[in-house]
């Protein structure tokens, strides 16, 4: 029978914990609007793992409460060396709102699914308040959602633009994307002595800055950006397309009197780095001191699930993944992920089952550019749209290995498979390259291994117009994908279904595209269920198009359903099957 843990395997959350380890003081305090799960998939664990290896004293205060005194932004005192802030693992506000702007009245971060544990935007609450106490710490702040808002943004929920989250919250730093290297950087720079005035060169980060670099791409401002709506479209346009460099230039935007200065990020993470992120001893767990308190809907989620690569090279326009993550994949050792599995198999609640061997697409596995020299002149935002680039390697034989590998350590029962499949990476591809890059073969294995009944996909759409908007692949693929599917089914025995993800109000869909989706759909049998309307997130380009009715690579104007009766319109269409909704839809149809 295994012992239970000693509060002390966590990091430390109160004055007494930090006693419990002997500390005098922590050098670093990390403030987050999640519950505190000591496991790879929460940001704020991670960050504090990977800086603990370097032999700094973490401590960490979950979901402080910002509505009375604000004595949780002061019982751990004054840290040595800075506070981190993050809002957690989503945008506070997609986390918060519905599409519809409807407050939720769940929160899957916290425990027993409650909402009211965070406030919007808690990253600019906990930077104010962390000031107004300890005026002269610094204060980094990093995450999703101030990685998404670190230069000029559109907010949905506000309807308008907004400066820089650097500027709003008066933190000293913004650490963007996934911030292990950085954070350590900024730990050694201030043990070394040096003020947080002068870290203003480190890669991945955003300062304010009296002057502009040198060298460094100027962005519209502001100011020019809130007074015409073309400037922020072409912000974007050379936001993005910096981004999707493998070397990208400084980007400096203005705003009131200051520079936002954007360092470009550190070189694409190897094996060996990516290992150490992951190699650190977390417990796998949500802290004791939530017991009592329900559990976690986003720990049960991913309790039993192995992430294996970082990135996305599907550029996507309403996806943030490239924007925070990156374009470029970086991918673990076999060795590191198989260890990690055999930890998960030692938890005590493990029955057997991996949720997902995956990452933001689960198929993106070892993939890269076979020349990089190649990927150094490109700025494509798409490795696979409107082609698959000649120069991507897309074979899927390293992840049918690992899935076997896997699938053979002692105590697992089976792997499913739960991230999203870029099923347009081997379907409809010649049969040279199939054979090659081992197509068929890993589209039978997760078929029929690896699919817990339903194998979930997003085509997105059906409209061919409103798919080449949202960079997605024609719909003509997901029906060669579900013949396939159901192949395979039939001559295993199986009864397993392929369950397609639509969104609907995406810029450029009219609701004969609705239509279409309403009919396409009924045809292949279909009474759909993952559906979902667009909510535009900030640094996406479905959100500037949503808020400038453009497009920012040719300047042409975008439809946009803005109104609630436009969207709810559109969403009639995923369920024309239901009586209220029959009436509208074959009348429009008629029309």
């Amino acid at each position: 029978m295994l012992m239970p843990l000693s509060i002390t395997a966590w990091l430390p959350t109160t004055r007494e914990e930090v006693l419990k380890r002997g500390w005098e003081e922590p050098d670093i305090i990390l403030f987050t609007g999640d519950a505190y799960v000591d496991h790879p998939s929460f940001g704020a664990a991670i960050i504090g793992r990977f800086l603990e290896k370097y032999g700094y004293k973490v401590a960490i205060v979950p979901q402080p409460n910002w509505r009375d005194d604000l004595r949780d932004f002061r019982k751990l005192g004054k840290p040595r060396l800075f506070f981190g802030v993050t809002a957690g693992n989503m945008d506070s506000m997609v986390n918060h709102y519905t599409a519809g702007k409807r407050l939720r009245s769940d929160d899957a971060f916290t425990p027993g699914d409650v909402a009211g544990f965070r406030p919007d935007y808690p990253t600019l609450v906990y930077t104010r308040a962390l000031k107004q106490f300890f005026p002269g710490v610094p204060v980094i702040i990093g995450g999703i959602e101030a990685s998404l808002r670190r230069l000029t943004h559109y907010d949905y929920w506000q309807d308008n633009l907004r400066k820089s989250i650097l500027v709003e919250s008066g933190a000293d730093l913004l650490v963007y994307g996934m911030g292990e290297k950085a954070i350590v950087e900024i730990a050694r720079a201030l043990e070394d002595g040096r003020n947080i005035c002068t870290v203003n060169t480190l890669p991945q980060t955003a300062v304010l800055s009296d002057e502009l670099p040198e060298k460094a791409q100027v962005l519209p401002s502001f100011e020019e950006c809130s007074g015409d709506k073309r400037n922020f479209a072409r912000a974007f346009r050379i936001i993005e397309t910096e981004s999707n460099r493998l070397q990208p230039a400084t980007l400096a935007e203005k705003s009131g009197n200051q520079w936002i200065v954007v360092n470009p990020p550190y070189p694409v993470a190897g094996e060996k780095e990516m290992d150490s992120f992951y190699d650190l001893p977390f417990t796998r767990l949500p802290h004791p001191k939530y017991n009592k308190r329900g559990v976690i809907p986003a720990y049960e989620m991913i309790r039993h699930s192995i992430t294996l690569h970082r990135g996305c090279f599907g550029g996507c326009t309403f996806c943030t993944i490239s924007a925070h993550q990156g374009k470029f994949i970086s991918s673990r050792s076999e060795k590191s992920i198989l260890k990690e599995v055999e930890e998960t198999t030692q938890m005590p609640d493990f029955k057997g089952y991996i949720s997902d061997l995956g990452g933001p697409s689960a198929n993106m596995y070892r993939m890269k550019g076979e020349n990089i020299s190649l990927c150094s002149a490109c700025s494509r935002p798409s490795c696979i749209f409107p082609s698959i680039c000649k120069n991507l390697n897309t074979n899927h034989k390293p992840l049918i290995k690992l899935y076997d590998k896997a699938a053979a350590i002692h105590g697992i029962k089976k792997i499913f498979i739960g991230s999203g499949v870029r099923y347009d990476m081997f379907i409809g591809r010649p049969a040279d390259q199939a054979s090659k890059n081992g197509y068929t073969e890993y589209l039978e294995k997760l078929v029929r291994n690896h699919v817990s009944g339903r194998l979930k996909v997003a085509p997105e759409h059906t409209s061919e117009k409103v798919l080449k908007v949202m960079r997605k692949p024609s719909f003509t693929l997901f029906r060669e994908l579900k013949k396939q599917f159901d192949l395979i089914n039939s001559r295993n025995g199986l009864h397993q279904q392929l369950i397609p993800y639509f969104i609907s109000g995406h810029p450029g869909c009219t609701l004969a595209d609705m239509a279409d989706l309403a009919e396409e759909t009924r045809k292949l049998g279909y009474r759909l269920e993952q559906v979902q309307d667009l909510t535009p997130t900030p640094m996406t380009l479905a959100s500037v198009m949503y808020y400038t009715g453009l497009d920012p690579y040719t300047m042409k104007p975008v439809y946009i359903a803005r109104t609630s009766e436009e969207k709810n319109d559109q969403r009639r269409f995923f369920f024309w099957y239901k009586p209220e909704n029959k009436q509208f839809v074959n009348k429009f149809i008629r029309k």
